[in-house]
């Protein structure tokens, strides 16, 4: 058995997944349509890479202070529906699909909040997901995050507490699917990489590395 890293935003669907939230936020008012510029500032920082991932989780995460989980579960599952399962891939389900019919194990690791991205992997079908951490206190969400952060190196850092709670598990073999250069970690880490729609950068470094380059469309 082999187990599958799947990046989510950019690589299982076509779009980010927490800009696609907040826009549906927005949309129902329940945030201010400033966010979305403010969402938009961060994430041009991501892909230059030198997102202050706090700070952009304490903006994202602000519309949900205060509120209870029931509530915001019932919100993400008409957000999912939407706005996240007409952007999959066809590619990504396919190969998600493939990974199924080996036995292997899925799991969807992303720098997004587990409120958004382990709903959306079950969904898929995977076996687990690792996010950010989304603090709840008194079955209400407070505002911060916890834990090991996967962000970058982070996610190598998480998917090895990961394993080291699976006792009984033993993978012989490691995929992982990105789109990002900031997966680059979790990239090398692997024993097989596949990078999905690179832009130059990555690409580049996938053609030296000897990488699968894929281009997925809706």
């Amino acid at each position: 058995m082999d187990l599958a890293l799947f990046d989510l935003d950019e690589t299982l669907i076509c779009e980010d997944s927490t800009g696609l939230w907040l826009r549906w936020l927005v949309s129902q008012g329940f945030a201010p349509p400033e966010l979305i510029e403010q969402e938009q500032a961060l994430m041009e920082q991501y892909y230059a890479g030198s997102l202050s991932m706090d700070e952009y989780m304490q903006t994202i995460l602000a519309p949900l202070t205060g509120m209870g989980t029931l509530t915001v579960s019932g919100w993400v599952r008409r957000f999912i529906q939407r706005d996240i399962l007409p952007r999959v891939y066809p590619a990504a389900r396919e190969r998600m699909s493939w990974h199924q019919q080996r036995g292997d194990t899925i799991l969807v690791i992303s720098a997004s909040g587990e409120h958004l991205v382990t709903p959306i992997a079950q969904q898929l079908g995977a076996h687990d997901a690792l996010a950010i951490g989304v603090e709840i206190v008194d079955d209400r969400y407070s505002g911060n995050t916890y834990g090991t952060v996967t962000y970058k190196e982070g996610k190598v850092a998480r998917l090895q507490e990961w394993l080291d709670d699976q006792q009984k598990a033993k993978f012989n073999r490691t995929w992982a699917y990105s789109d990002s250069l900031n997966d680059l970690a979790m990239l090398e880490h692997a024993d097989h990489a596949w990078v999905i729609n690179p832009a130059q950068p990555l690409h580049t470094l996938a053609q030296q590395r000897g990488w699968e380059v894929c281009n997925w469309v809706r």
